[in-house]
């Protein structure tokens, strides 16, 4: 039973609709999400110096948050095809918090990732690299703010 936190509306229904499947749906809808990963935009494709590396993930995975003139978060990832969860999770996150602002991101529980009903899916590892994809993200939010 998904707890009652409150949450953006986004997350909000993705979290409702992992819990809504059974486990293997989970797993099915997670790979859904995988392949639906934007492209990182171009400006920072020939930028890999600007990415960072989430080091919680086995597979090689990077971020780059920018935050606009209207406090609004924009997340970027990248995540190999061969980690499909783990991509899965990247996308999560980018299209959870898109157009979420600065104090809403800040305000996401850090293990929401707990909180999608897949801790009997996955591993551990997995489960806590996408808490470290969340951690990195609000941690670059806070970095871009502070200046």
């Amino acid at each position: 039973m998904p707890r009652v936190t409150a949450l953006p509306d986004a997350l909000a229904e993705i979290r409702a609709d992992f819990h809504e499947l059974e486990l293997p749906d989970r797993l099915q809808l997670l790979l859904e999400f995988a392949n639906e990963l934007p492209e990182m935009p171009e400006r920072y494709r020939d930028h890999p110096d600007l990415l960072e590396r989430v080091e919680e993930c086995q597979s090689p995975v990077f971020i780059f948050v920018e935050v606009d003139d209207e406090s609004i978060v924009h997340l970027y990832a990248t995540a190999p095809r061969e980690a499909p969860t783990t991509r899965g999770f990247a996308s999560i996150l980018v299209q959870g918090l898109a157009g979420l602002s600065v104090d809403e991101v800040l305000a996401l529980p850090d293990d929401f990732p707990s909180d999608l009903g897949l801790t009997e899916a996955v591993s551990p590892l997995r489960i806590r690299g996408m808490t470290g994809m969340l951690a990195r993200t609000k941690h670059q939010v806070r970095s871009k703010t502070a200046a």
